[in-house]
Formats: C-alpha cells, sequence, structure tokens
C-alpha cells in the first residue's frame, strides 16, 4: 500500500516560479512566470482565487512569504523593486513599501512566546486604545484614488500589526542587500557588510542569529554558495524594548498614509467646486463678444441692479434659477466635505502622531533600556514640533474654510434673487433683504473667485479658482498667494510683544506664508528621521559571526528558478538550532549535507557538518514486514530536499539507473540517527566542502516505507509544511503539481481516482517532453496577463478559506 495520500493533482498553463505553504492552514500560494499569484486548497487542489499584476504592483514576482499566522501573505516584485502584503482571506492587497533593490528571498518569522514579556505590552495596547478615538473611516467616493487604501481599508492597514507578539519579515536581494521589517511594515534593521545575492535567508527565533546563503563569483569568475552567520544579539537582548518601539513607529507609519489620504480626498473635493463652476462658465467666457470681464458683469449686476444680455442669457438659458440651486448645493457639499476632512480625519489623526510620538520620546528618554536602539530624543522632539505645526496649519484653513463658505452662501442667495427678479417671480421676503454686510460679502467673494485677468485664466484653463481655500492644497513650495491677514489676531500680537514667549519652544512655529502640503512634507520629512535612525543603528550592530564557503554552483543549474534550489534552512525552536541542507551532485550525487550551527553564535555544537548516504541496503526498517519497495542495488541522487520537522527531511530523489530520467521517489528521512553522530568534521575555512569530502562524515539512512514512487510525473522540487502535514511535489517544467497528506496511506476505495489520475499524468508526461524541447515557446503562449488588478475567486466564499475549525477534510 503506497505512503502518503495523494489528494490532489493539476496541470497549470504557467510554469510555477515559487511556491509556498500557508504555516496554519491547508493552502499553498504559487507564484508564476506571468506574474500572477494563486491561492489553491489542499484538496483536489482546487484554487481559491488569483491575484492578477498591475502597473502599480508590477508583473515579476520574485519571492513569497507568509506571516507566521497564515492571515498575510507578502511577495516581492522584482520590476517595481516593491514588497507587497496581501490579505490571504479577500486577495486585496494591504500595504507596499519599496526597496532599493530587487528582493531575492524572503523569510517572515515570529519571536517565541515569552508570557512575562507579552503581559505589559497588552496593557500598554489597551491603554492606547483607551485614550485614542478611533479613526474614521475615508469616503468611498475618494477611496479608490489609494493603491492601499479602499473603503473602509483604513481599519485593515492599523490592525495589521496583529498579535502582540513581534514578527520579522526579512528580506534579501542582490550586492549584499538584506533588510529587517518589524510586524512587514517597519523597517528596523538594514544590513551592512554582505557580499555577493541572497539565495536564502533565516532568523533564528530567539533573535541570536541570522543565516544567510549568498551567490558570489570566485576569483576564476564561477558562482559559489556560501554560508553566513551574522550576529543579531542586540535584537536578542532588547527584545521587549525592541516589541514596544516597533509596534509605536508602525503606528505612526500608518497614520502619516492615513493623512496622506485624507488629504488626497480634500484635493479632490476641491478640484469638484473648480469643476462645477468651469462647466458653467466656459461657454459664456468662450462666447462673450464685449471686452468686459467676468467679474465686471457681475459687479455692473450687483451695483445697478441690471445685467448685460450676455450675462442675462447665461443666468437665464444655461444656468436658469433650479440649475442654480443644484449647483449651489453641490458647490455646499464640495466645502462641507473639506470642512469635514479637516475636522475628523486630520485633526484626530494629528492628535493620533502626537499621543504616539510623545510616548516614543519618554522610550528615548529612558537611554538604559532604549539608547542602544537608536532613539533620538532630540530628533522626536522636532517630529513633535512638526506635527503640531501641521495641526495648527489645519486649524487656520478651517477658519478660511469657514469664512469663504459664508462669502459664497451670500453671493448665491443675491444671484438667485437677481434671477428671480429677471424672470419676474415672486421673491420671498427673507431672501429680499440685503444689508451693508451682506453686500461686503458678495463683493469679497467676487474679488477672490473671478478671474481680473483672462488671459491668466485662458492659460491655466481655469475661469473660476477657490484660491483662498485651494492654495492649501497645492502640493507647491510658493508662499501662499492670500496668506492670512493677523495683523487683528490679539494671540499674534500678544506673542510678538513678550519676549520670551517670541523664541520659546514650548510654542509650535505657524508658517503663515506656507501651505499646508508644505507644512505636511515637512512633518513627513522630520519623523522620517526618526523612523530611519534605528534602523541605521541596530544594522551596524550585526556582525559577521562566521562565513564559510560550500560549493560552486553546478553549470547545469543557472536557469532554475532560485527559491527551489538547494541550499534549504530551517531552524529548530527547541534545540535553538540553524540546520542547512544542500547537495553536491558533481562530487557525491548520493550524499546529502547536513551542516548545523547553534542559533547563539558564541556556543559551538559538535557534529556541526554530517552527510548521509541515501543509497543504503538499509532501506527498509527492522521491524518492517514487507520487502522494500525498491531492489537494494538501485543508485538514487537527491534533486530537492526540504525540512518536514525538526527530525524528518523529505526529499525528492531520483534513480541514476533509470535510462529515460523519469522515476522519481518522494521519501521521508529520519535524521535522528544522523544528527546524533559522534565523529567531528573539522572545516578549513579556507577551502571550498569539494577539496574536503574525504574528511566529511557519511551516516547511512534507512527510509524505509516511508516513500512513495512517483509515477507518471517527472518531480523536481517539493515545498513541505510538517505541521499541516502535507507535502506538493512540482515537476522538472514547472506545470505540473501533485500533493499529498504524509500521514496517511493510499486507500483502496481511492483506486478509481488513481485510475484516472494516471491516464492523465500518462498525457501529461508526453506533454513534459514536448514542453522541455520547446520550453521558450511555451512560456511565450502562455504569456502575461492584462493589466488587472481585482482578484478572481473561485470554490467557497473567501471569507471561509480561513476558518480556524477548518482542517485538511474541508480546505
Amino acid at each position: 500500500m503506497p505512503a502518503f495520500r495523494q489528494v490532489g493533482e493539476k496541470q497549470l498553463p504557467n510554469p510555477v516560479l515559487f511556491m509556498a505553504w500557508s504555516p496554519k492552514r491547508d493552502l499553498i500560494a504559487l507564484a508564476n512566470t506571468s506574474g500572477e499569484l494563486l491561492l489553491h486548497r489542499l484538496a483536489n487542489f482546487q484554487r481559491v482565487w488569483s491575484l492578477q499584476p498591475n502597473e502599480n504592483t508590477g508583473k515579476e514576482i520574485t519571492a513569497l512569504a507568509w506571516r507566521p499566522d497564515g492571515k498575510i501573505l507578502a511577495f516581492s516584485v522584482g520590476d517595481t523593486k516593491q514588497v507587497v502584503l496581501c490579505d490571504a482571506e479577500k486577495a486585496e492587497i494591504l500595504h507596499l513599501f519599496s526597496v532599493e533593490y530587487p528582493v531575492s528571498c524572503m523569510h517572515w518569522m515570529e519571536v517565541q512566546d515569552d508570557s512575562s514579556t507579552l503581559s505589559s505590552f497588552s496593557e500598554s495596547e489597551d491603554e492606547s486604545s483607551r485614550f485614542l478615538p478611533k479613526l474614521p473611516t475615508l469616503p468611498k467616493s475618494y477611496s479608490t484614488t489609494s493603491k492601499i487604501f479602499s473603503e473602509e481599508k483604513s481599519d485593515e492597514v492599523t490592525n495589521l500589526l496583529g498579535d502582540v507578539r513581534l514578527n520579522i519579515l526579512v528580506v534579501g536581494g542582490s550586492f549584499g542587500f538584506v533588510e529587517l521589517y518589524a510586524y512587514g511594515l517597519y523597517k528596523i534593521a538594514t544590513l551592512n557588510g554582505i557580499s555577493g545575492t541572497c539565495r536564502s535567508l533565516g532568523l533564528s527565533c530567539d533573535l541570536k542569529s541570522l543565516s544567510v546563503i549568498t551567490e558570489m563569483r570566485s576569483t576564476e569568475g564561477n558562482p559559489e554558495i556560501h554560508y553566513m552567520q551574522l550576529d543579531t544579539g542586540l535584537l536578542s537582548s532588547c527584545l521587549p524594548e525592541l516589541t514596544k518601539m516597533a509596534r509605536k513607529f508602525t503606528h505612526i507609519s500608518t497614520l502619516l498614509q492615513y493623512l496622506r489620504l485624507s488629504l488626497t480626498c480634500m484635493c479632490e473635493a476641491w478640484e469638484d467646486i473648480l469643476m462645477q463652476m468651469d462647466l458653467r462658465l466656459t461657454k459664456f467666457v468662450q462666447e462673450k463678444n464685449t471686452s468686459t470681464q467676468v467679474q465686471d458683469e457681475f459687479l455692473e449686476l450687483l451695483l445697478w441692479g441690471h445685467a448685460s444680455p450676455e450675462l442675462q442669457a447665461l443666468l437665464m438659458n444655461q444656468l436658469t434659477v433650479k440649475g442654480l440651486k443644484m449647483l449651489g448645493q453641490s458647490i455646499d457639499s464640495s466645502y462641507s466635505s473639506i470642512q469635514k476632512l479637516v475636522i475628523s480625519h486630520l485633526q484626530s489623526g494629528s492628535e493620533a502622531l502626537l499621543y504616539h510620538l510623545s510616548e516614543v520620546k519618554g522610550m528615548a528618554l529612558w537611554k538604559q533600556k532604549f539608547q542602544p536602539l537608536g532613539l533620538d530624543p532630540a530628533a522626536i522632539e522636532d517630529a513633535i514640533v512638526a506635527v503640531g505645526s501641521f495641526t495648527l496649519k489645519a486649524s487656520e484653513l478651517l477658519q478660511v474654510i469657514d469664512k469663504s463658505m459664508k462669502n459664497f452662501k451670500a453671493f448665491f442667495r443675491w444671484l438667485y434673487v437677481a434671477m428671480l427678479r429677471m424672470s419676474e417671480d415672486h421673491v420671498p421676503p427673507e431672501l429680499n433683504k440685503m444689508t451693508q454686510k451682506d453686500l461686503a460679502f458678495v463683493a469679497d467673494f467676487l474679488s477672490e473667485h473671478f478671474s481680473a485677468n483672462k488671459e491668466l485664466f485662458d492659460r491655466k484653463g481655469k475661469y473660476f479658482n477657490v484660491e483662498r481655500v485651494g492654495q492649501y492644497l497645492k502640493d507647491e513650495d510658493e508662499d501662499l498667494m492670500s496668506p492670512p491677514n493677523m495683523e487683528g489676531n490679539q494671540w499674534v500680537t500678544f506673542v510678538k510683544q513678550t519676549t520670551h514667549l517670541k523664541d520659546s519652544t514650548l510654542l509650535f512655529p505657524t508658517y503663515p506664508q506656507k501651505s499646508l502640503h508644505f507644512v505636511k512634507k515637512m512633518m513627513e520629512a522630520t519623523i522620517d528621521l526618526c523612523l530611519q535612525k534605528p534602523a541605521e543603528v541596530i544594522g551596524l550592530s550585526i556582525k559577521q559571526a562566521v562565513c564559510l564557503r560550500l560549493y560552486t554552483v553546478p553549470e547545469g543549474s543557472e536557469n532554475t528558478p532560485r527559491l527551489f534550489e538547494l541550499p534549504s534552512l530551517w531552524n529548530d525552536k527547541t534545540a535553538s538550532m540553524h540546520y542547512v541542507v544542500f547537495c553536491m551532485p558533481e562530487v557525491s550525487p548520493s550524499k546529502i549535507y547536513i551542516m548545523r550551527r547553534a542559533t547563539d553564535p558564541s556556543r559551538s555544537v559538535p557534529n556541526g557538518l554530517v552527510a548521509v548516504n541515501i543509497n543504503t541496503p538499509l532501506n527498509s526498517s527492522i521491524d518492517d514486514e514487507t520487502p522494500a519497495q525498491h531492489p537494494v542495488d538501485s543508485l538514487y541522487s537527491c534533486l530537492d530536499a526540504r525540512f518536514y520537522d525538526d527530525e524528518t527531511l523529505t526529499v525528492v530523489l531520483r534513480n541514476l539507473e533509470d535510462d529515460e530520467n523519469k522515476m522519481r521517489i518522494l521519501a521521508q528521512l529520519p535524521l535522528n540517527s544522523a544528527l546524533r553522530w559522534e565523529e567531528e568534521f573539522i572545516w578549513d575555512i579556507t577551502l571550498g566542502l569539494e577539496q574536503q569530502i574525504e574528511g566529511i562524515p557519511v551516516q547511512a539512512l534507512a527510509w524505509g516505507n516511508q516513500s512513495r514512487e512517483l509515477e507518471n510525473i517527472k518531480a523536481q522540487f517539493v515545498a513541505v509544511n510538517g505541521i499541516r502535514k502535507v507535502a506538493c511535489v512540482l515537476s522538472a517544467n514547472l506545470r505540473h503539481v501533485r500533493v499529498f497528506e504524509m500521514d496517511a496511506e493510499e486507500e483502496e476505495e481511492d483506486e478509481e481516482r488513481a485510475d484516472e489520475s494516471q491516464e492523465m499524468s500518462l498525457d501529461q508526461d508526453r506533454l513534459e517532453d514536448t514542453l522541455n524541447d520547446q520550453s521558450d515557446a511555451g512560456d511565450g503562449e502562455h504569456g502575461g496577463v492584462g493589466g488587472s488588478m481585482d482578484a478572481q475567486v473561485t470554490g467557497q466564499k473567501s471569507g471561509d478559506i480561513l476558518d480556524d475549525t477548518a482542517g485538511s477534510e474541508t480546505l
């Protein structure tokens, strides 16, 4: 009876470049050559959703990584140099950030649980939510302008922090580029001193060290694989402080994004006012035969009570009384939208920023705890002052809006009465009264909102302007065209006359000549200095502990996807060990090499390197009642190897005596005996392992009945999840996948399904041979997908796929 139960199989149209199992669910993510991201469930390998590439995110996926709780999937995009965080349940983009170099590998880990450490953080988080009100969501009508926030996505980004326990996303790329992001959002370290291109990363769960596999060129120009262990002791020793700082700065980063999008919504509401008035006035200005300006036409109507024939035709035929009322309501709504956004979004976001920055300042002043992490009290104080100035500028804008709305309402009320008189309709008594103050409001409106210079507004394409409000929203460095008049302001006069207050650091500067956009950019730049300083300090503290040259890359593997290629890394949380698994097929094709190092660089480990011989007569267990499936004299080589758990290695083997090169075996190798081997290997770090092959201890393993012949698929790679006890095998042409439950055997009632699978696989096998000869043509035929980023969800509702109670039977 075959080991492992096959539960699904699929022939895919596009070659798969990356595959990764969810750490908590029976779900596997795939990325293909067309830039498409796919999520499949275990049962029948049914597709849950697909995320198509687009111009914003990019079309060249280069790496995948799951957040340890399985709720968020990170993928990197090479052509846009971005890392994208995707909601695994809804297939929505939650967050993205740019990096300096294209990312070639990623690893997302979670620190070990320490209840004593986490309890204090839980209390502080509750305190934060108790003091700060919930931020209102962005308006639906404007949310589509953002790549990240849509409808009520502001809450989702704020909740990206998830659990209190710290998790870190490690990204690596070419030129030794390695960065660490707390919660996948806030950069806490930029590493230096790494050479070559990163091929694999593994940060230990105790945060004591980082394992890096790099590929670099030798002096002869040949690509070589190196293993580096970096000492990250500062992260481990300052874990409570690092967690608190990371959560605070992540809150600050998301609040800055929230303010940016709120300001974008305000700009769109302002543009709506311009568009509404321009639609009404453009035709009038273009067809007007007189030399007078629009402003003059309305002033003549205001002063003398009669309008020119052109203005009267505009008002009565094009605008109409009903149209005027609708226009007034529309512009009033836009003004109100700007006002509400300032009050409910800008001011609320600014208050939250001040709160979190003030707490960070308190942390920075506790120098014994937080100074090693790079917190600078002076820089944080500058950020607090910048946020205060932004808040004052937002309040100033509110006053300008309030005055503009008074003028606007007075103008439309006067114009409505004038049009009723032109049409000889009854004017309600309450509207017929015009005070001197009302006349002043109308005159102010005409002077502020209508151009006195036709050529100027012809060049801008605008005949109506809201410069009094709009100047605050322009993304320009120029001074305000109409700055507020502060001559009668008693507080400003008092401050100027008081020597101690005029230069006091307790008062936030106001920048009366600058726009809201300018003050916002200044605030962002100041806060960015605070966010970047810890990453620099922590990065400088991370030093190289060891660098070992492993082997030269085989010539035939240049076109193999690097994520699939060995070495692979594993972190044993219980024993605090780093494991590295690799093969050297050109030197010893029948051996798998396992290297282990303690996560603490200062601790030495016996039996640091061992070779596992997979060609041994002990290929059946001692207590097996049935003979081995495969003859003892067969010779095998390892194509791929991944750690299934701390004591088991899952491998794909190839029969070297198979003339057709089609026989593949999926096997589980128990490593208990190999890891207890006591013979030591003395490593000469000046030489590569190829020159020291004879001195490496060799251990024979019995894989017995924990194996299965993979019929009708030329298997090459495997991805496993020991927690969910599942495996996915991928063919050499990267188009044929087969999934297994590793703790179950094939049952007799599954024979009919197996026969169907075999028939399908025979066809696929013939297809593989054809595609291998014409791979270039095949890739072109199944080329890129269109520019939509909309996710296509199939199968059950997406909200069900992350059900905590769902096991392999339901998923």
